[in-house]
């Protein structure tokens, strides 16, 4: 990420509107195109295969569901999915949470430059909020996306909000990953996947996993750890 700080001052959580998501600046907006364009070209250049089972395949394109991809793994989680669905259904549309914060609003901007839907909001600020947004995301027939890991870690540990989602909206979670050949490893808690140009990635989808309604605690912490099992089974770094 860039070291200077193009982002209004965020207000304070306990005013009465609650927490405001910063907002970025001209510069910030800059660079969030810039980063929009380098991903553009990477993926230009790159070579990817699909492993995707074919019942999932089949389910993707007939309703929307729930991505759940790793916190570093969202450097290509948007052409991903264009690859997966929008080359199939292009009037598919998808929204993702994105921390409020002033990091937040640059990957915010690059989602919107995907033509994705942010949703501002993390467990710590506008979780709620964030959740009731999704929510209604899903009523009107857009996929939904998450990273269970972030925006702190642990890093490869599900967390319990991708599991309330699905409890409340009905969609599939479906585990999402990749392994990418030619990149670097920035030095941050997840140790984020950076592609280079001309590198190749293997995009990996796992089978669905369904959380029902009536869902107590205990049988949702048993969903929570075999999603995080089988989304660790198509993670390779």
């Amino acid at each position: 990420m860039m070291t200077t700080e193009p982002y209004q001052k965020q207000a304070k959580p306990h005013s009465k509107k609650g927490v405001i998501p910063r907002k970025l600046r001209w510069h910030g907006r800059l660079a969030a195109w810039l980063i929009y364009r380098v991903i553009r070209g990477i993926v230009a250049t790159s070579r990817c295969r699909e492993d995707i089972p074919d019942q999932t395949r089949a389910l993707i394109l007939s309703q929307p569901v729930i991505f759940s991809t790793w916190h570093n793994r969202l450097a290509l989680a948007l052409p991903a999915y264009r690859r997966a669905i929008q080359r199939h259904q292009p009037q598919r549309r998808m929204a993702a949470m994105v921390s409020a914060s002033g990091d937040g609003a640059l990957v915010a901007r690059v989602l919107e430059l995907f033509g994705a839907a942010p949703v501002r909001g993390s467990s710590s600020r506008r979780g709620s909020q964030a959740l009731r947004e999704l929510i209604t995301h899903a009523e009107q027939g857009l996929d939904l996306a998450l990273t269970p890991d972030g925006p702190r870690g642990p890093r490869y540990e599900v967390q319990d909000g991708v599991i309330a989602l699905a409890q409340l909206t009905g969609l599939p979670v479906i585990p999402a990953s990749y392994r990418l050949r030619g990149k670097l490893l920035l030095r941050s808690w997840d140790k984020f996947q950076v592609p280079l140009p001309f590198a190749s990635w293997r995009l990996r989808l796992g089978e669905a996993i369904l959380v029902p309604r009536e869902a107590g605690s205990e049988e949702r912490e048993e969903i929570r750890l075999e999603l995080e099992k089988r989304m660790r089974s198509i993670t390779e770094d």
